[in-house]
């Protein structure tokens, strides 16, 4: 019975990875959690993502970096950037992009009246070294400031912080996370030519509707996954319609399942798309 199991499990794994055949799956990947409408509940429920994926993350086992980290005004978080390194992490993750929304008795509200919140996900490539892409300095925006961690700790008395502005496309990313301007200008264009190589296989597999869905506004009516609260418990993803009760399990890290729903109803097509 145990070796049946077993079998089964590496068939479902392998058709599993069957679904992470695309240009670039096998990469690492460069995740970003930005706070939307809601106020503090909002940053709080981006905090409460950041938790979830690192969750996550510590289940695959795989390195990651939080190279950006903004604390929210009260509580929580604006955003937060992770590297990730581990085989196929922008594959999985992939599945993740879009608004998130959350559905609770807001912890912020001395009436307890129910609030609902939103955060945005992105993940993007880890492109290695093989993966050439021509940037032009007359295209950056480079800007230094002082940098902050989490609870305030780790702040630089120097402006070793760097944030890049391409002007072309107007994508910006920053690094903060080490007290060297120059590795940290180092880590934001690396993260800048992730995000710029991402928006090309976009463009280049002519998918439109996807590029779009990521600059949804963060609010009502674009999220991809309700994480409901009261007055019952629910996670729902709404491309694929599956759906789990145990809204605990998923905010500590259980995201496979809906991973793997999205890969099989998206996944191979979008695969066989991009070979044709």
């Amino acid at each position: 019975m145990a070796e049946q199991v077993k079998i089964e499990k590496s068939l479902d794994e392998m058709e599993f990875r069957r679904m992470l055949s695309g240009e670039s799956d096998h990469l690492g990947a460069v995740l970003t959690i930005n706070a939307g409408a809601g106020g503090t509940d909002a940053q709080d429920w981006a905090s409460m993502l950041l938790r979830m994926y690192m969750r996550w993350i510590e289940r695959k086992e795989f390195k990651h970096d939080i190279i950006d980290y903004q604390d929210g005004e009260e509580a929580g978080i604006k955003s937060a950037t992770i590297l990730i390194e581990g085989e196929y992490a922008y594959g999985y993750l992939k599945a993740e992009n879009g608004i998130h929304r959350i559905v609770r008795i807001s912890p912020f509200d001395s009436n307890a009246r129910r609030h609902t919140s939103f955060a945005a996900v992105f993940a993007s490539p880890q492109i290695d070294d093989s993966i050439a892409i021509d940037v032009s300095e007359s295209d950056l925006k480079i800007d230094t400031f002082r940098a902050g961690g989490a609870g305030g700790q780790h702040v630089n008395t120097t402006d070793s912080a760097v944030r890049i502005t391409h002007m072309p496309t107007g994508i910006v990313v920053q690094c903060q996370n080490e007290r060297s301007q120059h590795k940290n200008k180092a880590t934001a264009m690396k993260v800048l030519k992730s995000r710029l190589y991402e928006r090309e296989m976009q463009l280049r597999r002519e998918k439109a509707e996807e590029v779009n869905s990521t600059k949804k506004k963060i609010e009502w009516g674009s999220q991809i996954r309700s994480y409901v609260l009261h007055p019952y418990q629910m996670v729902k993803d709404h491309r694929t319609g599956y759906e789990v009760g145990n809204i605990d399990s998923v905010l500590d890290g259980g995201l496979e399942p809906f991973m793997v729903e999205y890969l099989m109803q998206t996944g191979g097509m979008a695969n066989v798309a991009g070979k044709n």
